[in-house]
């Protein structure tokens, strides 16, 4: 470009063109130009490609090349685009360690970190490609943020793989560790899991929290159709993500903006689908977090208010039978969301990053195969209302968050076990000291007490592995994977380090669980729960400096989406 032409006013380009245009500006091209601009391109809407992509999981492995793909569709029709990182975790491998402390808190710090990059870079829009479980909410608190035209790709779900002729999955092997304590299987064949069950890339293959919040993302209009349902290593993905490139360029010609996008209804579109796919309890934490950052008020009780008419009826893993992978073969999530519009249970006027509507992107999706076995019809649901259940009660006065598929039952009254640790509850169970009508209670989990929320996949799959699935129940004030299952009681408000009554539980206190109406209480005096209360004392923090001091200071309760950055 001529320097001499000064400023020319483009919509297209509102951010890029300060950083490029006129004399003064020479030396931000010339820097540009070392990384691939030419003379062209800086008349042209950048667009950021936010790549989660790295070694650490096989979750974001694949993703370089899902943005290289990206941005082939940007520069294809008539973009510039420009390829970043931004971190991942695995919470597969940290599970079950002090390194699960920084799972959530890398919600955070995705959501910052390309917040950072595409404000300081003058991008006009964004492509965020996401894979482990925080990228996805982490990506979309970002774009919130940012508000430019912005469009999210799902970076796809794993293939299951397969132990003597059966499927299996990271949660096999987690389960495998408990029947393993259990001698129910040997040394031998707890290594041939361990090596069988992951071959290759793609998020864990349940509907767990990656596969669950990429549908929630794709309900909300944020994703292209079916972009939540497609193999990582597949054709559809590639094309998933060549056509982000190119659906980003006319989000930006019509100046359409995630909080164009995301709304009150679009939100209760993405828990609407949540509920019928039976999926993670992480995404009560983390749609609330994503309408935080949107201004969109959205509390623990929508989820209540929304799932008394939303059936659950994806027979879907942990609770079902069927694999992601499984669930993709058949159609993926457009055939159910167009059977839940045609139930009069979703929002079909809502807006998409296709510029159309829900139901306009839903016109010519057809009908799941005849004689599939995955998705049931309403008439014959696997659970006629949510399996979300919001619980209140003096043990959650502010709210907790219980999965109850109805399999485990709707009610448990037991004994409790009391643990301030989960490593301590793990070696519990595999010492076999969790017996029978035990409540295990495992605390000072929360956002602040963790710090860092942990998700309690080890003990519940430990509780799983020892057959004990029906015969315990489980709560904290932590939280979940998606792949826990059992009775399971979590993000209990207030936690235990901000004084809730769950730090003054003691062994062998009753607790009651009931699921039909909605509680779950201390069976002892409320006297005695004052008396408790008046003598406990705050422990010392568990994390002094760094990151993890940082977000124990800045972070909302649970019950509030543990965010850092309240947006009203």
């Amino acid at each position: 470009m001529n320097p001499k032409h000064g400023k020319m006013k483009n919509n297209t380009r509102k951010y890029s063109s300060i950083l490029v245009e006129g004399a003064e500006r020479a030396p931000s091209r010339s820097m540009l130009r070392a990384v691939g601009f030419k003379d062209e391109d800086f008349r042209k809407p950048v667009v950021g490609i936010a790549s989660t992509w790295s070694m650490v999981t096989p979750c974001n492995m694949h993703i370089d090349k899902l943005a290289i793909e990206a941005g082939r569709g940007v520069d294809s029709f008539g973009g510039k685009s420009i390829i970043f990182g931004t971190i991942t975790v695995s919470d597969g491998i940290s599970m079950g360690t002090p390194g699960m402390r920084y799972s959530l808190v890398s919600r955070e710090v995705i959501a910052d970190s390309i917040e950072t990059v595409a404000g300081a870079e003058g991008f006009d829009g964004l492509v965020a490609i996401g894979g482990c479980d925080k990228n996805m909410p982490g990506c979309l608190i970002a774009m919130s943020r940012l508000n430019r035209p912005s469009v999210f790709v799902y970076g796809g779900t794993i293939m299951p793989g397969s132990y003597c002729s059966k499927l299996v999955d990271v949660v096999s092997v987690f389960e495998a560790v408990g029947a393993h304590a259990n001698k129910a299987i040997n040394d031998n064949e707890l290594k041939e899991i361990e090596s069988c069950a992951i071959p290759g890339p793609g998020s864990c293959g349940g509907m767990y929290t990656a596969n669950t919040m990429a549908s929630a993302i794709e309900a909300l209009g944020m994703s292209l159709p079916n972009s939540s349902a497609q193999l990582a290593i597949s054709p559809e993905k590639n094309r998933d993500c060549f056509k982000a490139g190119v659906s980003v360029l006319n989000l930006i010609k019509n100046d359409i903006k995630p909080t164009d996008i995301m709304t009150k209804k679009a939100f209760e579109n993405a828990i609407t689908v949540v509920i019928a796919l039976g999926g993670s309890t992480n995404a009560v934490l983390h749609l609330i977090a994503m309408a935080s950052a949107a201004g969109v008020r959205l509390s623990i009780d929508d989820f209540t208010r929304i799932g008394k008419k939303v059936p659950v009826v994806a027979d879907l893993k942990p609770s079902g039978n069927y694999f992601m992978s499984e669930f993709c073969k058949i159609g993926g999530l457009t055939p159910l969301m167009k059977m839940l519009f045609e139930e009069g249970l979703l929002h079909g006027d809502c807006l998409t990053v296709t510029g159309k509507t829900v139901i306009e992107n839903l016109k010519d999706v057809k009908s799941y195969p005849e004689g599939q076995k995955i998705v049931s019809s309403f008439e014959n649901p696997i659970k006629k209302d949510s399996h979300i259940v919001i619980i209140y009660g003096n043990l959650a006065k502010e709210g907790a968050v219980a999965k109850i598929t109805g399999k485990e039952g709707l009610s448990f009254t037991g004994r409790a076990i009391v643990f301030n640790s989960e490593e301590a509850c793990l070696k519990a169970v595999l010492d076999g000291k969790i017996k029978k009508g035990h409540v295990i209670v495992i605390r000072y989990e929360g956002p602040k007490g963790g710090p860092g929320m942990r998700e309690m996949l080890s003990p519940t799959s430990a509780v799983m592995g020892k057959g004990l699935g029906k015969d315990v129940a489980l709560i904290t004030d932590g939280r979940f994977s998606g792949g826990s299952h059992g009775f399971v009681v979590g993000h209990i408000t207030p936690e235990a380090y901000d004084g809730g009554v769950i730090a003054v539980v003691r062994n062998g206190d009753s607790i009651s669980i009931d699921a039909k109406r909605r509680e779950i209480n201390l069976l002892i005096p409320e006297t005695e729960i004052k008396k408790r209360l008046a003598s406990w004392k705050r422990p010392r923090p568990k994390a002094q400096h760094g990151v993890l001091a940082k977000y124990a200071r800045l972070v909302t309760s649970a019950s509030e989406g543990a965010v850092t950055d309240k947006n009203f």
